[in-house]
């Protein structure tokens, strides 16, 4: 796996807002380097990233699951409690799943994480 660095940034709610709406408008143009996946929180990046979605992820990397049905026997876990879990993994570009939304697939195993009190833009 090519060890492709995301870069997580926190931001609160009604900043990302405000970014959301300065770019859509043309008014701010976010820069190269800038975290392209946001969370709200210390908080809401740990729970992401728990003890237990760590292991999840490297069961996946290792393992390579055709299914979520064959991540639940790696695992143990119930599959509707792994379609949740990787399909916010996924809404925060963390995971691929593939096109029938079963098969998933680690985009990165290296992540930064950034937050500033000033504002990103």
């Amino acid at each position: 796996m090519k060890a492709n660095k995301i870069l997580i940034g926190i931001i609160s709610r009604e900043d990302y807002m405000k970014r959301t709406i300065a770019i859509a408008k043309g008014e701010y143009k976010p820069k190269h380097n800038e975290p392209k996946i946001w969370f709200e929180s210390i908080q809401s990046i740990a729970k992401i990233f728990s003890t237990e979605n760590q292991e999840l992820l490297r069961i996946i990397i290792q393992q390579q699951p055709e299914s979520i049905t064959a991540l639940a026997n790696l695992t143990g876990k119930k599959t509707s409690y792994l379609s949740k879990i990787l399909e916010t993994m996924a809404h925060y570009g963390i995971i691929e799943l593939d096109k029938t939304g079963l098969k998933p697939t680690v985009k990165s195993t290296d992540f930064k994480i950034e937050f500033s009190l000033n504002s990103y833009f």
